[in-house]
């Protein structure tokens, strides 16, 4: 057995008195809150903070104002919009008086739903100016999803564009409007019957000058909810995850603190903006720190290199499968990358032949990241570890966060291979208007049951193996499925893949479902001798192979491998 992880301290930041902690408790719900002296405890390492993002924003406008804060590529267009840091500052103030000329009040949801572009950015800050909660919404988010996103938040406006892999999103938010308590649908770059041009309410209309006044008093204080996330829905309706700025600042400032970040940061970054990894170790990261944070709309990983170049990158984060491509991107066409420091990487196992190949041919060393919606990052392979863990270790927790290891049937006693729990600083609000299904996760000393399956790494870290609920045991161990799918989905022949048991029961057969990377179909017995090949143990091979077109997936790409096992299970 081993002992859970002790509660790691961090680098000590600005102190405050009990009386702002007992405020800070009392803002989130009453059954999710820390304790006064767990929340004074926050205060004084400097997880949590008095200041605000927007505090931040305003910072690095005074400081560096005409430093660069972000460059956003627009890869059909052939440009790159820039924001320096006054510009940024400018644009949030007229964003939020746009916003209160739409009827948006204190407490009001705003909804997002762009691909990575630059308008995003000060919308965020603009929601935090007057006192809104900004909930995200990737433009892949369409019919019945995204009905239930704006329902479930009362979204007042939303800003999207036109259409999104031919999809007329514009149109179909129109057709909503007669039944939610939405209001006004802005859209970027083109206009549609009963929408509004965004670029003619928002940007073109100089709405700052002589009306800040009309912002005072609005500002969203560091405690109360200022961001909604909705989870990946592999079980039923995807639930909206508040967050204050305290939570979120907790998990992005241990962030930073483990890499040293500071105003030489350039970071690019693949994910999504309406991510957690995009606007929280992305933009917010960025603004804390007086960095640059360079984005591009579209998935062309093998055209990021070219903002790694312009721009002086020292990070770049994104899963495996980017960082593989940005690899051989490189090989193909090689850039000047001799600034990258840092490539960042999470959401999958991260294997060695990755860390060689970002190491070789990037001059980067790969760090991996494990988190969730509800805590956003919680464990980091860190500076101190040697240069190959993040292939054998999702690191450590933060500094904000605890984790331990549970027994699979016994929560009081620890294990080396077992639950996931993890508790902290950066621990989110709860779930909108579904506090029920929060409150069941957490136990009575607050440790939130995460549902993964992990391996202490015998560091005080882990190693994710699976979801809990899809795993399968081969002589009592636990069958390393994710691990096994990053592996099988590098052979040459298969572009991804999903392992399952085939009725839900912890003894199944091991089901490989493959989906091919061209003409060539990959057979049972060469998927077999490249696991073996990569020193995977024969009790934990797969007995099955299914060939499909696409794996079915959430709107987040997480497979839903119970889909799998109800049409492959019974072949």
């Amino acid at each position: 057995m081993t002992a859970a992880a002790e509660t790691v301290t961090g680098t000590p930041g600005s102190t405050a008195g009990a009386e702002t902690a007992e405020t800070s408790a009392e803002a989130a719900p009453p059954s999710f809150a820390p304790s006064p002296e767990r929340a004074a405890e926050y205060l004084r390492r400097g997880w949590w903070r008095r200041e605000t993002f927007l505090d931040d924003l305003r910072r690095q406008a005074r400081l560096r104002p005409r430093k660069l804060a972000v460059a956003a590529r627009r890869i059909g267009e052939s440009r790159t919009d820039t924001l320096d840091y006054a510009e940024l500052a400018r644009l949030t103030d007229r964003f939020a008086v746009a916003l209160l000329e739409l009827g948006v009040r204190r407490g009001d949801f705003i909804a997002v739903q762009l691909p990575n572009r630059w308008e995003t950015v000060p919308l965020l800050f603009a929601a935090i100016r007057i006192g809104a909660v900004t909930c995200p919404i990737d433009p892949v988010c369409q019919e019945e999803e995204l009905r239930h996103r704006l329902e479930l938040t009362g979204a007042r406006v939303v800003v999207t564009v036109p259409e999104w892999n031919g999809y007329p999103l514009a149109a179909h938010l129109t057709a909503l409007k007669a039944d939610l308590p939405l209001e006004h649908v802005a859209v970027v770059g083109g206009r549609s019957p009963g929408t509004l041009s965004f670029e003619d309410h928002f940007v073109h209309t100089p709405w700052e000058e002589g009306r800040t006044g009309d912002l005072d008093g609005l500002e969203l204080t560091p405690d109360e909810p200022f961001v909604v996330l909705f989870t990946s829905g592999t079980t039923g309706l995807p639930k909206g995850v508040l967050h204050s700025q305290n939570t979120v600042h907790a998990a992005v400032r241990g962030y930073a603190d483990t890499f040293l970040l500071d105003d030489g940061l350039v970071a690019a970054v693949t994910t999504p903006l309406v991510h957690y990894s995009g606007f929280g170790q992305g933009v917010l990261t960025g603004v804390m720190v007086g960095g640059t944070v360079a984005f591009q709309d579209l998935r062309r990983n093998d055209a990021l290199l070219d903002l790694v170049e312009r721009y002086g990158a020292t990070l770049v984060y994104g899963p495996p499968s980017t960082l593989a491509d940005i690899v051989r991107a490189q090989r193909a066409e090689p850039r000047d990358v001799s600034t990258l420091r840092h490539a960042i990487t999470g959401s999958a196992p991260v294997l060695q032949d990755l860390v060689d190949d970002v190491r070789e041919t990037l001059g980067a060393r790969t760090y991996s990241v494990w988190g969730m919606s509800e805590f956003g990052p919680v464990t980091i392979t860190r500076l101190d570890y040697d240069a190959d863990r993040a292939a054998y270790s999702n690191g450590g927790p933060i500094d904000a966060m605890e984790l331990r290891v549970d027994h699979p049937d016994d929560p009081t006693v620890r294990a080396a291979v077992g639950r996931l729990r993890v508790r902290g600083a950066a621990q989110s609000l709860g779930y909108h208007k579904r506090a029920d299904a929060f409150a069941a996760e957490l136990d009575a000393d607050g440790w939130f049951d995460t549902g993964d399956l992990a391996r202490t790494d015998g560091r005080g870290g882990v190693r994710i193996l699976g979801r809990a609920r899809d795993a399968l045991l081969r002589d009592g161990a636990v069958v390393p499925m994710t691990e096994l799918e990053a592996i099988v989905s590098r052979h040459p022949d298969v572009a991804e893949t999903a392992l399952v048991g085939t009725t839900g029961r912890h003894d199944d057969p091991i089901l490989a479902v493959v989906v091919p990377s061209g003409p060539a179909r990959p057979d049972l017995d060469g998927i077999l001798a490249h696991l073996r090949a990569a020193g995977q143990e024969e009790r934990f091979l797969p007995e099955r192979l299914v060939l499909v077109d696409a794996l079915p997936k959430t709107l987040t790409g997480k497979v839903r491998k119970a889909e799998l096992r109800r049409r492959h299970g019974g072949q």
